[in-house]
């Protein structure tokens, strides 16, 4: 992505789709908490609790879902 920014949600395949998926997870973070300061004090506390672990892999989902949907699920 030029300038690292979203062009599309079109991916070839269905990895390239949920890397996107991840992709767009971190952006979230980032736009959530700009301070890179501030996420790494905050890393050591949810990288080690099962709930916020969880709760990242649904927001991964959710946009893979979405990604998906936007290849027509990767049926051509």
């Amino acid at each position: 992505m030029p300038n690292d920014q979203l062009q599309t949600l079109r991916t070839k395949n269905p990895e390239e789709g949920y890397k996107l998926a991840v992709k767009l997870a971190q952006k979230g973070i980032l736009l959530t908490q700009p301070s890179e300061e501030i996420r790494k004090m905050l890393r050591p506390v949810y990288s080690t609790n099962a709930d916020s672990l969880i709760a990242t892999s649904h927001v991964i989902a959710i946009h893979f879902q979405t990604v998906a949907f936007a290849n027509n699920y990767w049926n051509q």
